[in-house]
């Protein structure tokens, strides 16, 4: 087993083992996707395109990811609309990353923490009293195109209104019901699974998983891009209006 680390200083990082590139969040805290949170991030997928046939992305244990930074989000809706355009940005470079990704869902995973999930093409949890979901409308922040064609994309059609209008969160187990998640396992068994997932996926034919995949998700990735610039013009506005 070969572990190769990258920029261990960054709140993400990336280690080799193997041909499977181990992308994990800890910024020591929440997991927020913060503005340095989204680039190290967007590096580590970058590097594993050269350097691995497949991708893990995961947390520190109990944590996956808190969503957008909240600092930022509550600044003012210039700086906010920022962050959820890079945030935008990052989620739809992984749905569409052309290796397999599997997501190792470590602990809480909430708002932005919750799409990356939906955007990771395996998503395995974790047992325990974690919490899984879109969180926005409780929040009082308008969910964004991007964010609802993902949910609908890849949750259960009877949960969808439930998982965004009506801002449900679930347990491990009922995060599966509802689509967050493929499987739940234990916390001893996730990263050897995750990895396991991440190397029986990289045997299939790399240009033809890449080419599928592409095409797969071509509609929901083409319709997000189209509409996205307008689509954070009206997050700002109902953002400003209740400011």
């Amino acid at each position: 087993m070969r572990y190769e680390a990258f920029s261990m200083s960054a709140p993400a990082t990336l280690e080799l083992d193997g041909d499977v590139a181990v992308i994990t969040m800890d910024d020591g805290k929440a997991n927020a996707l913060s503005p340095a949170m989204i680039t190290s991030l967007a590096e580590a997928l970058d590097r594993a395109e050269t350097a691995a046939t497949s991708v893990v992305l995961k947390g520190r244990p109990g944590r996956f990811c808190a969503g957008f930074d909240l600092k930022i989000m509550g600044s003012g809706p210039g700086a906010a609309t920022e962050l959820v355009k890079s945030g935008a940005d990052l989620l739809i470079r992984l749905y569409e990353h052309p290796q397999p990704v599997v997501a190792a869902c470590t602990g809480h995973a909430m708002a932005g923490g919750a799409l990356l999930l939906l955007a990771s093409d395996v998503r395995l949890g974790v047992e325990g009293d974690f919490k899984i979901g879109l969180n926005e409308v409780a929040i009082g922040m308008p969910m964004p195109v991007f964010a609802s064609e993902l949910a609908r994309e890849r949750l259960d059609r009877r949960a969808l209104v439930a998982a965004t209008v009506g801002a449900t969160i679930y347990d491990p187990p009922s995060a599966v019901e509802v689509g967050y998640l493929d499987r739940v396992v234990t916390a001893e068994a996730l990263h050897a699974l995750a990895t396991s997932e991440a190397q029986r996926l990289a045997q299939l034919p790399a240009s033809a998983y890449a080419s599928t995949k592409r095409s797969v998700r071509a509609p929901l990735i083409a319709h997000v891009r189209a509409t996205l610039e307008e689509d954070l013009a009206r997050v700002t506005r109902d953002m400003r209006a209740r400011r």
